[in-house]
């Protein structure tokens, strides 16, 4: 009996695995999350620049990245919980709640103001785990969950702080021992050329350099991206579900912290009812910048943005001497149009694979 004859191999110009297909420059650009919010920044900048004759100044575009910053350095975490499908309520209270933690236990037991930055820091990484935890352990979304700890934060601020100052601020702490090293840290002065920068700012390039790594570089970024995309499916393949969601919980607390400590040492004294609302901000900044409501699709770089874009718009209203009521209408105009050009991204970034 006569051996069957091989098949013939196919021609190298027949074998078209899509791993080794070449994606040109532009196909990758337009897949980028980030590209709208990249565009509307540079519309907003050039909107502003027009009709603020002040606007293009030094130390305007240093207000503006400060402005920015202090979104940015919350957006970023927060960006990253919402391509792991979460939300956190809480994130806006909780930034409250970290600086008065380091207030009134420094002020309270005559510590080293360092003490009380530490304190606040292992109590807020704690309020992020409490999270993390009850969303895993049961039923109910996070939306759910974090608006409960958002409420318990908002009534414990107040509480507490009436209870200790008799009022509803802290008192002041600018005359005990490492105040000034922390200021350095948390809330100090950059002075480049004639041009004062925030060290917020530095913060916030730490954080987008530091959450972009996680994200392209690394296995937990590939878990992030995996638990957003389907939990279930995550779960099949051996992603470890669990502590990724309470690792991003715990990444907004940390961003808790930085805002919190820079909003002590800004200014000396805290308001306890301060934070409410911008939890939202922090929201929006991240959908802007490209993330999607239904989580396993965003950037950090693209969160940076649209912080940028909040920095812009604020500031460029006042410089522009418009009325700053209309920041708000602003605000939501350009949350339709960033759902409506990420959505046109998302499109694009599908059909080009």
């Amino acid at each position: 009996m006569s051996a069957t004859a091989p098949a013939p191999a196919p021609s190298p110009e027949k074998v078209t695995d899509e791993r080794l297909l070449k994606t040109s420059p532009l196909k990758k650009f337009l897949g980028r999350p980030e590209l709208g919010s990249v565009v509307g920044a540079v519309a907003v900048f050039l909107f502003f620049a027009v009709v603020a004759d002040s606007f293009l100044r030094a130390t305007s575009l240093a207000t503006v990245l400060y402005a920015a910053s202090t979104i940015g350095i919350m957006a970023v975490p927060v960006a990253l919980l919402m391509i792991g499908g979460e939300f956190d309520l809480s994130a806006g209270v909780m930034v409250t709640t970290s600086a008065l933690i380091s207030s009134m236990f420094s002020y309270q037991m005559t510590a080293n103001v360092w003490v009380g930055v530490g304190v606040s820091l292992l109590a807020t990484l704690a309020i992020g785990v409490f999270n993390g935890v009850m969303l895993i352990r049961t039923d109910p979304p996070s939306f759910i969950i974090t608006l409960g700890t958002f409420l318990m934060l908002t009534g414990a601020n107040l509480g507490f702080t009436k209870l200790i100052s008799d009022t509803v601020s802290t008192k002041s702490i600018s005359d005990m021992e490492g105040f000034s090293s922390a200021k350095d840290v948390f809330a100090s002065t950059i002075t480049i050329g004639d041009v004062d920068f925030k060290i917020t700012i530095v913060w916030w390039l730490a954080m987008i350099a530091v959450a972009t790594w996680i994200l392209l570089r690394t296995r937990a970024g590939n878990w992030i991206f995996a638990v957003g995309g389907g939990e279930q499916a995550a779960r099949a393949v051996g992603v470890p579900v669990g502590r990724t969601k309470i690792g991003l919980y715990m990444g907004v607390a940390f961003g808790a912290w930085v805002s919190g400590q820079h909003l002590l040492f800004n200014y000396d004294v805290v308001q306890s009812g301060e934070g409410v609302g911008n939890e939202l901000i922090y929201i929006i900044a991240a959908v802007i910048g490209g993330c999607l409501i239904t989580g396993g699709y965003g950037s950090a770089v693209g969160a940076a943005v649209g912080a940028l874009i909040f920095g812009m718009t604020s500031k460029g209203i006042v410089y522009a001497e418009w009325n700053p009521d209309w920041f708000k209408f602003f605000l939501g105009a350009m949350l339709l149009l960033a759902t409506l050009l990420n959505a046109w991204v998302r499109k694009r970034a599908e059909a080009t694979k």
